[in-house]
């Protein structure tokens, strides 16, 4: 959302021959509307499919249920942590939520590196790694004696029978952690954070980066019912 805001203040900035030679560039990037119709029939057909409870085995979009049963109503508040791990820098947020109308979110965050050997190594190494991240962050804002409730982001194809599990179906863009495959990734967590003991989370949800989308900007707009991240594999 605060990438797709500087965006649009970036694109107001430039001059009209700039934006010429951008629209050069993206013209070529245009679907025709037969093209345009073809691709949502087929995304239409593979929902479907990922509905199904036959078609779902083979179907490209899985529809994975996510146990997050509406989006927030403005009442919220309190003291959170955010996980986000899906790529090669691995972020942690603190978010204070507050009923004050003109700041009512007030956010610190900071990213760590996430190594090619971790990415590649043992789930162990992973989730150790992770709560080792979040161990230095608790320290930073002095808040390791605070029991306070954490949200996990985790980018990755997962079947979940409930709002705080998530079985990793298989890993996705470059991470091949072994031994994770199948497993509950927050039980991993909670292993790493328990191996750790000197701090104590509260693993409340996960989700992954379309849903973390969907409700950050249903937040501000309630009006919001679809989260969307284009990427690739």
């Amino acid at each position: 959302m605060i990438a797709a805001q500087l965006l649009a203040y970036y694109f107001t900035e430039l001059k009209d021959d700039q934006l010429k030679k951008i629209d050069k560039y993206l013209y070529s990037m245009r679907f025709s509307d037969d093209t345009l119709k073809d691709i949502k029939n087929r995304f239409r057909r593979e929902m479907e499919n990922g509905l199904g409870r036959d078609t779902n085995p083979t179907a490209a979009v899985k529809m994975l249920p996510t146990f997050v049963r509406s989006i927030p109503d403005g009442s919220e508040k309190g003291d959170f942590i955010a996980l986000d791990l899906g790529g090669s820098n691995f972020r942690i947020l603190r978010v204070k939520v507050t009923q004050d109308k003109k700041q009512p979110v007030q956010m610190e965050s900071q990213s760590y590196d996430t190594p090619d050997d971790i990415i590649h190594g043992s789930g162990t190494q992973l989730f150790d790694h992770v709560a080792d991240c979040l161990g230095d962050f608790m320290e930073k804002q002095k808040i390791k004696d605070k029991r306070i409730p954490v949200g996990f982001t985790f980018s990755f194809p997962c079947v979940q029978s409930k709002l705080d599990e998530a079985v990793l179906v298989t890993w996705t863009k470059k991470f091949k952690a072994s031994g994770v495959e199948g497993m509950d990734v927050v039980k991993l967590l909670n292993k790493a954070i328990k191996k750790r003991g000197d701090y104590e989370a509260d693993i409340m949800a996960v989700v992954n980066d379309t849903v973390g989308t969907m409700m950050t900007c249903g937040f501000d707009d309630q009006r919001c019912e679809v989260g969307i991240i284009i990427g690739e594999n």
